[in-house]
């Protein structure tokens, strides 16, 4: 499998990753079978949070990688806290609290580092000063080898960019979520800084899933979208996912495409698309785009 650059980190990881969100905790034995085979697969990326399952999934993540751990780019993700009752999360972002949480990160993961470590969200509000010397401390400490934002707020993204030395901003972005296009792509690309793409497959949109509305596409224009990803997957003889993960990873700014699965048979779907990704051109992305309007971020601008 392909391997490209995060950033200017120094780091590389694989053109997919995966998402460990969707790995089900209360089945530890499969969740390490599947993270197994996507590292004898090729891939060296996997990503979780300490939001997920309360922690959870952080444990099962760090046990699992244990015979290989020096060997992939472990990402985490801090800024969100579980009420005492269990009925949600608050957003807390403060130096003391990023240094102070990472612990429970790095004792769950089973490892004295985290290679990219992310603020799982993020508002124009926050003190993002304090926040970008909390993520360069833990560098210096040698906690993270790297830093990021999860965010698909242009004003946060933007502040972020001029402040800090980010190496990749994880967003949602496939065919159905151009949003990116508009300006925060190149801005990233130019800024030597990685986009991570969540949600390339539209939620099962873009593979198998029943037409549905989605963002600011009715149900007929996610259908004429599929029609035409049809199309070139009939001319080139692939399917519906690979030419989805194509688009997405034909664009110079992403150097990785999260994907969640939590079956073997998903993860056997997902990594047999993986062997036929190729760089899309001008015009094979003309003929996907035919018909189809561009959308814009609305708000957070």
């Amino acid at each position: 499998m392909e391997q490209r650059r995060l950033g200017e980190s120094g780091l590389t990881v694989s053109e997919i990753g995966l998402g460990c969100m969707s790995l089900k905790s209360n089945q530890p034995k499969q969740s390490k079978d599947i993270i197994q085979k996507a590292f004898d697969k090729g891939i060296t990326f996997f990503d979780t949070a300490d939001l997920y399952d309360k922690g959870q999934n952080e444990t099962v993540v760090g046990e699992s990688v244990q015979a290989f751990r020096k060997q992939i780019v472990l990402a985490s993700k801090v800024g969100n806290l579980w009420r005492a009752d269990g009925s949600g999360w608050d957003w807390k972002a403060s130096k003391d609290y990023i240094i102070r949480t990472i612990e429970g990160s790095l004792s769950r993961l089973k490892t004295d580092y985290i290679d990219l470590y992310q603020l799982h969200g993020g508002t124009i509000d926050d003190p993002i000063d304090e926040i970008i010397e909390a993520f360069e401390l833990l560098k210096k400490q040698g906690k993270i080898r790297a830093y990021g934002l999860s965010s698909i707020r242009p004003n946060v993204i933007k502040a972020f960019l001029s402040k800090s030395s980010i190496s990749s901003v994880m967003m949602q972005y496939s065919i159905l979520d151009r949003r990116p296009e508009e300006e925060i792509d190149a801005l990233l690309a130019n800024n030597g800084t990685s986009i991570l793409a969540r949600g390339a497959l539209g939620k099962g949109l873009l593979v198998n899933k029943p037409v549905e509305p989605y963002l600011q596409y009715s149900s007929g224009e996610v259908a004429h979208i599929l029609r035409n990803l049809d199309n070139m997957a009939k001319k080139s003889g692939e399917g519906r996912a690979t030419e989805a993960l194509s688009y997405v990873l034909s664009n110079p700014a992403v150097a990785t495409a999260v994907v969640g699965v939590s079956t073997k048979l998903q993860l056997d779907e997902l990594l047999s698309t993986t062997q036929r990704i190729k760089q899309l051109d001008k015009l094979d992305k003309k003929k996907l785009l035919d018909g189809v309007r561009s959308l814009y971020y609305t708000e957070h601008r």
